[in-house]
Order: C-alpha cells, then structure tokens, then sequence
C-alpha cells in the first residue's frame, strides 16, 4: 500500500556526532528522507505539504496526518540556527508534540531549556508518528533507552491511543 504523505525529511547537523545519533539505522527506511545541514539539496520537494516540528505552533494532531514531517536533528545549540537558515523551511507551518512526555536520554547539555521534555530525535519521531497515526514499527529498535522511554511515557502513550 503506497502512503498517502510523504516522506518525512530529516536536517541532521554536519557536526551531529552518529555514534550518539538517536536516529541511526533509520536511514534506509523508504518513508524517510535524510538530509545535511548547512548544504541541503532538496531538490523539488513540495514543503507546502509538509510540517515542521517544533517547540511552538499549533499541538500536532490526526488532522496534519496527510504532512509529512520535517524533523531537525542536532543539539539543541544548532536547531534554531538550522531552521533559521535553510529558507525551504520559512513558511512550513510549526507543529508542537503535546506536553507530558519525558525523555529517557541522559542529556548533559546545558543549552536545553528543559532537559526532562526535551525528547531525543527518535523519540519525537516515534510520537509524532504515533499521532499521526503511522507505523511506528522499528523507529525505537535502535534506541538504546527505548524501554525507558515507553516505561516513563506509557500513561501518556496509552491514555491517547498511542500504544
């Protein structure tokens, strides 16, 4: 069955170190699309069908199911200038996880304004996929802290369907 959204694109920072990336071993999945920071070819991608997520803007809900998402990946020193910067992403509207959920990476960076609701990568992408209502099979699988993080998350993750 083909999806009816597009791939989700991914900015991850040239300085991004892998060996910590959160999102590794996804990047040969078809419904993903990997990019580099500061020199993305795009190519003739239609970001007018797309969401970015964000720490503001609209709650993500089941009605931007159609989007694709637009995830940024580098430390949270790196993110705004990342969005800031690649003009594709000026007028893609900004959607925000809902509150709650908690990380289960060991976060040791003092630029976070809140370490605990400040998700990794995978993990944003494991909720987002969730609420949107896609398959969300072998996002965490690579995750080291992925029983932590669906431990500490459950309530949330089950009281909305998540699960």
């Amino acid at each position: 069955m083909i999806p009816s959204f597009p791939p989700t694109i991914i900015l991850r920072h040239r300085k991004e170190n892998l060996k910590k990336c959160s999102l590794r071993g996804l990047e040969e999945r078809d419904d993903m699309l990997f990019f580099r920071y500061p020199i993305p070819d795009f190519g003739d991608i239609d970001f007018n069908k797309y969401v970015l997520l964000s720490l503001d803007g609209e709650e993500l809900s089941e009605k931007d199911g159609d989007k694709g998402v637009v995830l940024i990946d580098g430390t949270w020193r790196y993110a705004q200038k990342m969005v800031e910067n690649t003009t594709e992403f000026r007028d893609i509207p900004r959607r925000r996880l809902p509150e709650g959920y908690t990380t289960a990476y060991p976060r040791c960076q003092t630029e976070c304004p809140d370490p605990e609701a400040g998700l990794a990568s995978v993990e944003a992408l494991y909720v987002a996929y969730s609420i949107l209502g896609r398959d969300t099979t072998g996002i965490l699988d690579n995750y080291h802290w992925k029983k932590a993080f669906l431990k500490k998350n459950a309530a949330l993750l089950l009281g909305s369907g998540l699960a």
